[in-house]
Parts: structure tokens; sequence; C-alpha cells
């Protein structure tokens, strides 16, 4: 396997998740040749992150009506290991990186169902204000479930 710049150790970077969405590749995510389109990770970062975040109380926070925050996104990449077909089921991994004031860099691994790695990702994900544009740093509570979640410490 190629080296992927956000991975120092492969194995000990697996060992790292916890968190997963399963998802089962449709038709529609596959090209010409039966592989998944390689636009659909993307996607797939997207479902899982939200469910993430809704495992975290996040999203609760950001869909309320009196919410002032929103989370974008700034980058993503997609590192492809191996091609994925129509009909495979993979669990798709989350995680929490780094922690920055208002952003998050945040890692994701695609396993096949006999634990083979399909292709790993990572982007940074700001919390912004609606208000001003700008990042919005994390509250105390938010900065704790974050703790809580990826044995990480956010930046003061």
């Amino acid at each position: 396997m190629k080296q992927i710049a956000y991975i120092n150790d492969i194995d000990t970077w697996k060992k790292s998740f916890t968190f997963y969405h399963p998802i089962k590749v449709r038709f529609s995510e596959t090209d010409m040749f039966g592989h998944l389109n390689n636009t659909v990770p993307f996607v797939y970062f997207e479902e899982a992150r939200i469910e993430f975040f809704n495992h975290l109380g996040f999203m609760q926070k950001w869909t309320k009506e009196t919410s002032t925050n929103i989370p974008v996104v700034a980058n993503q990449q997609c590192d492809y290991v191996k091609q994925v077909f129509f009909g495979e089921e993979i669990k798709l991994y989350v995680k929490i990186h780094e922690v920055g004031k208002s952003s998050l860099d945040i890692h994701y691994m695609a396993e096949g169902k006999d634990g083979s790695l399909c292709f790993t990702g990572r982007g940074t994900m700001v919390q912004v204000s609606t208000i001003t544009g700008r990042g919005e740093q994390w509250s105390d509570e938010m900065k704790q479930i974050i703790a809580e979640n990826t044995n990480r410490h956010c930046t003061q």
C-alpha cells in the first residue's frame, strides 16, 4: 500500500477508530465499469460525519432554530486503496484527529466486510457563526464532549 500523508502508522491509525456507519453500495453509485464512482466517497464521508455528529449531540444543537452556528466543510481529500463494487457492504469509520479553536480535522476509513481497507480520507470542518461568517470557538460543553469521545484536548 502506498504511504498516505496524514497516516504515520496504518495499524495504530486503524485501531484509533471507534465510531462507524454501515453503508451498502447502491447501483446508482457505480460507474460504467461497475465500481464505485470516485466522487461517491465524499457523499459517504458526509453521511458518516452527520451520524457521528448526531452521536455527539452536535447536529441537534446546530439545527435548532435559535442556533447561530453551523458546520462548514473547509477541505476534504480521499485516498483510494482498492476498488469497491455494487452491493458491497462497508463500514465507514469517522474520528476527530485534531481539534482547533473552531475547527476539527476529521479522518475517515472505509473497510470492506472482510476488514480490508477500501479508501481513507481526511477533511477540515469549521464551526461558523451565521452572523459573522467567521469561525466560532467550541463551547466548554462541546469541548468536553469532544474530549470524552476522542481523547483529544481542544486548543485554548
